[in-house]
């Protein structure tokens, strides 16, 4: 049976895409709350922000009184507005979320159903693996460790680059190895927990490790 294709909204921070979700339902709602469809956990945003609605004529929004606003393209939303593919949301001006309408989605469907690899907000410092987000979150050393990997991924990274990046006021002094090798192994544990099938951090034998992911989407 053939199904419809749906809207999505893809959170962005510039123009690196960090999530997305398919609207499935008539309703969905967007706010900080975890009652949400579309939960945005950044301080701004209303418990209840905002509301996409399905119409006979499309896909509209619907501020629910927040307390700093929703945007479209830059202008407040006030009453329904009237969403088209390609129309940039913002809620609370803190959260940039891109509208694409259904006419739109059938082939990001087909790759949001693909691995997505692992996506890395480091202002937020949230980790998104296959479309999902890593709970809970990391402690402070796999966080730190897993941004030195990602943003040198393709090369290797020297065990003095870790100690300096995680342990910067123990560099003089001397991390071991051992506790380097426990670090690595918590932080894959960890990514392990949400993507089994693919390994994110490879030892390079005398070297250091390396960040390998999978296609982004």
């Amino acid at each position: 049976m053939y199904a419809p294709a749906r809207p999505l909204l893809i959170l962005r921070e510039g123009q690196a895409p960090l999530r997305q979700w398919v609207i499935e339902k008539p309703e969905a709602l967007l706010g900080r709350s975890e009652e949400c469809d579309i939960v945005l956990p950044a301080r701004a945003v209303s418990r209840h922000h905002a509301q996409i609605v399905q119409t006979d004529g499309g896909y509209i929004l619907r501020d629910l009184d927040s307390k700093n606003g929703t945007f479209v393209n830059g202008q407040e939303v006030e009453g329904d507005y009237p969403l088209q593919d390609g129309d940039e949301i913002q809620i609370a001006l803190a959260v940039r979320l891109l509208f694409v309408g259904a006419e739109a989605t059938a082939p990001l469907e087909v790759t949001a159903l693909r691995p997505a690899g692992l996506l890395l907000d480091v202002a937020e410092r949230r980790v998104w693996i296959g479309n999902r987000e890593a709970t809970p979150s990391l402690s402070p050393s796999q966080f730190t460790l897993l941004q030195l990997l990602y943003q040198g991924e393709g090369r290797v990274v020297t065990r003095e680059e870790i100690v300096t990046a995680v342990w910067p006021d123990m560099a003089a002094e001397g991390v071991s190895d051992q506790a380097i090798d426990a670090l690595v192994r918590r932080l894959r544990e960890r990514l392990s927990e949400s993507d089994p099938d693919h390994q994110y951090v490879v030892t390079v034998r005398g070297h250091g490790f390396r960040f390998e992911n999978r296609n982004k989407p």
